[in-house]
């Protein structure tokens, strides 16, 4: 369930693999995203000095970064080190559903993909709903659009203006939903729901019969699960 390979090669993302280990570094996000830990097994005996090393490298460089507790994380007490160390912990569900939603949004809201016409409008959104700098996004959705047809880019309008924006991964044999955000003076108007909808049809469209995510279990998963999504497993996901 664990996308560990759903980032995109932005020009300065780092990638560091290694048995038991999956971590990327960008040094262009400051403040969130393309900068996580989504494996770490690891030995006893240094765990610590790799926890330490590696939150030492974000925090040095300014960047804040996730680190994910998977169930395959080792050693078993790996969450209460990190937030021992200060980090933020929060539960995220991985979920999962078939693709077949035929459902269409309400009359006032429409979804579109996202292609060098639109593009500008989706980072516009995406960066006030996020409250984050929209230059490395605009660099990164750019690139999306040019360049990663299996990623996909959706902006969801109320009148025509940007409203909400929300993405997802195509898979060889799942799509998988990722980074939807609704800008705050439209919500409780179903774009959440309109966004999830539109992208499992172009799954359904693409020749997939499921679709997973990883949703905040306060936040987006209850909503997933009036969606028909089931939980597969939770996960610590610790910020700092």
């Amino acid at each position: 369930m664990v996308p560990r390979r759903a980032y995109i090669a932005l020009p300065d993302l780092q990638v560091i693999e290694r048995p038991g280990w999956s971590q990327i570094i960008t040094p262009s996000f400051k403040t969130g995203g393309f900068n996580e830990v989504s494996q770490a097994v690891l030995d006893e005996a240094d765990a610590d000095a790799v926890i330490d090393a590696t939150i030492a490298s974000y925090r040095d460089a300014g960047i804040k970064f996730r680190w994910a507790v998977a169930p395959d994380s080792a050693p078993a007490d790996l969450a209460a080190r990190l937030e021992r160390r200060g980090l933020v912990r929060s539960t995220s569900l991985a979920m999962i559903r078939d693709t077949d939603l035929d459902e269409p949004p309400p009359p006032d809201v429409t979804v579109e993909r996202v292609d060098a016409a639109n593009v500008a409008d989706y980072t516009q959104a995406m960066a006030e709903g996020w409250s984050t700098d929209p230059a490395p996004l605009a660099a990164a959705n750019e690139l999306v659009v040019r360049s990663y047809p299996t990623h996909r880019l959706y902006l969801a309008r109320v009148g025509g203006e940007p409203a909400a924006t929300a993405a997802q991964v195509m898979f060889e044999r799942s799509a998988y939903l990722l980074g939807a955000v609704v800008l705050p003076r439209f919500r409780r108007r179903g774009l959440y729901r309109a966004l999830v909808a539109a992208r499992l049809a172009d799954a359904r469209a693409s020749g997939l019969a499921l679709a997973t995510s990883h949703a905040r279990a306060e936040t987006s998963a209850p909503l997933l699960v009036k969606l028909g999504f089931a939980t597969v497993c939770a996960l610590d996901v610790f910020s700092g």
